[in-house]
């Protein structure tokens, strides 16, 4: 595919955006918890894409390409939005509370993923990036690592660490439901 991109074929970019286009609309709208945004942070990696598809190496791993472009486009837009409400004189240490997409919202499925997709949404941001990478995107820590611009073993760290804490939020989302007698 990549070979492709780099002679210019349109059908070689129809193949990448059809193979990518929903996991990274996915991996950006739990990321980002907005939908409009991850839609349009799709768009500007593909955009990204076409822009710099004959510069990409034949060795390139285009997952872990578009992945990390799409990772720094968010990035970018949160620096963007903290940058507008300082410029409108809105400082805060926290940011603003964004309505976070209902897991029914999401998907159609059991209540053990809306509890997981609940779960993730309240982790912080570092902990989301790593679990979505490896868990949902199934790249490999080292992949992840080089997407996230860190080292292997800072990765499997933060793997670990993301997966305790989503364990433990987990964890009180099951005491919460039990405790409501199943009702929340």
């Amino acid at each position: 595919m990549v070979t492709g991109l780099g002679r210019g074929d349109t059908a070689a970019f129809d193949a990448a955006y059809d193979a990518y286009r929903a996991r990274l609309f996915g991996f950006l709208l739990r990321l980002t918890r907005e939908r409009a945004l991850a839609e349009e942070l799709v768009q500007e990696t593909f955009v990204r894409l076409a822009q710099h598809a004959r510069r990409l190496r034949a060795d390139t791993r285009l997952g872990a390409w578009l992945f990390t472009v799409a990772r720094n486009l968010a990035l970018s837009a949160a620096r963007r939005r903290a940058w507008q409400e300082l410029r409108v004189g809105v400082l805060r240490l926290v940011p603003e509370q964004r309505r976070i997409v209902p897991p029914d919202e999401l998907l159609e499925g059991s209540e053990a993923q809306a509890a997981l997709e609940a779960a993730l949404a309240g982790l912080p941001g570092w902990a989301r990036e790593i679990l979505l990478l490896c868990g949902v995107e199934a790249f490999a820590p080292q992949e992840a690592a080089e997407i996230l611009g860190i080292t292997p073993a800072a990765a499997r760290q933060r793997l670990a660490r993301a997966r305790a804490a989503l364990s433990a939020a987990l964890a009180d989302e099951g005491s919460a439901a039990r405790a409501s007698g199943g009702r929340r």
